[in-house]
C-alpha cells in the first residue's frame, strides 16, 4: 500500500470530478482537514456517525462520500449529531471528502452513469443523452418492456420495493433517470421524451404529472439509487495513487 499526500488525494478527486463547474448546495471537496499522509480510504453515501465509525474501525486515513456535513443555510452552530461527527473525525485525524453534484454528474463513474449501467440503460453520446438543470439527468435506452417489468428489475437489481407510478403495460424504451432526491426533474424528463423517469424520490406533484402525461415515474430509494457513484470513484482514485480502498454501505431505508 502506498501513502500520498492529502493535498495529492484532493487534487486527484478534484481533476476527475471538476467540481468547479457546478453550482451546488454545499461545498464540494475538503470538507474536515486530517492527517497529512492518507494510505487507506473509505468511501460511503453518507458522513454519517456510523460511516465515521465504520472507517474508523478500518483505520481510514481519508472518507470519500456523497452526503457530506455541511450544507447551505444549515444552522452553523457545532451542536448534536454535527459535534459527534466532527469530533470524531478529529480526534481520529481522518479526512473527510465530499463531492455532491460532481459526483452525481460524472459520465462513466457517477452515481447517473453507475446506476444505468446496472439497470441496463444506455446513455444517448453527447448533448443528446442529458437533461434537467446543469444538464444532471441522464437520458438513454433499454430493451423493449412495460413499466411493470421494469420496476420489478430496478426492484431486483437495486433489492427493495420501489413506487411505480404509471400503467403497469406502457411501453418503455426511452428511459430517463438522475439519483437520490431528482423529482423536480419530472418535467425536464418528459420534455425530453422519456417514457419513464427512474428517480430516489416521489413528492406529491408528480403522481399527479405521471397520471395525467402518460409518462411512467419509478421512485427507487434515494440511498438505494445513490450506492455506486462513490465506490466508483473512490476505487479509481485509489487504483491511481496506489491507495487501499474500501466501500462501507450503512443501511438507510430511505
Amino acid at each position: 500500500m502506498s501513502h500520498v499526500s492529502r493535498a495529492t488525494l484532493v487534487t486527484a478527486f478534484d481533476d476527475l470530478l471538476q467540481p468547479a463547474q457546478f453550482k451546488d448546495y454545499g461545498p464540494n471537496g475538503l470538507q474536515v482537514e486530517g492527517r497529512n499522509e492518507v494510505g487507506r480510504l473509505v468511501s460511503g453515501v453518507t458522513a454519517s456517525l456510523a460511516l465515521i465509525d465504520a472507517a474508523i474501525a478500518e483505520e481510514a486515513d481519508a472518507i470519500l462520500v456523497h452526503h457530506g456535513l455541511f450544507w447551505r443555510g444549515q444552522d452553523g452552530r457545532v451542536t448534536g449529531w454535527m459535534r459527534q461527527r466532527l469530533a470524531r473525525l478529529l480526534a481520529h485525524d481522518i479526512n473527510l471528502l465530499a463531492y455532491h453534484l460532481p459526483l452525481d454528474a460524472h459520465a462513466d463513474l457517477g452515481n447517473n452513469a453507475q446506476l444505468a449501467l446496472r439497470l441496463g440503460v444506455v446513455p444517448h453520446a453527447g448533448a443528446r443523452g442529458r437533461f434537467g438543470d446543469q444538464s444532471l439527468g441522464f437520458l438513454g435506452r433499454t430493451a423493449p418492456t412495460t413499466a411493470a417489468a421494469l420496476a420489478d428489475h430496478v426492484a431486483r437489481q437495486l433489492g427493495r420495493p420501489v413506487t411505480l407510478v404509471a400503467d403497469p403495460q406502457r411501453e418503455i424504451g426511452e428511459v430517463a433517470l438522475c439519483t437520490g432526491g431528482a423529482q423536480g426533474y419530472f418535467e425536464s424528463a418528459i420534455a425530453a421524451g422519456a417514457d419513464v423517469f427512474i428517480t430516489g424520490e416521489i413528492s406529491e406533484p408528480q403522481a399527479h404529472y405521471a397520471r395525467e402525461c402518460g409518462v411512467a415515474y419509478i421512485a427507487c430509494g434515494h440511498h438505494a439509487s445513490e450506492r455506486y457513484g462513490a465506490p466508483a470513484v473512490a476505487a479509481h482514485v485509489a487504483s491511481q495513487l496506489g491507495l487501499s480502498h474500501v466501500f462501507i454501505d450503512i443501511d438507510n431505508p430511505a
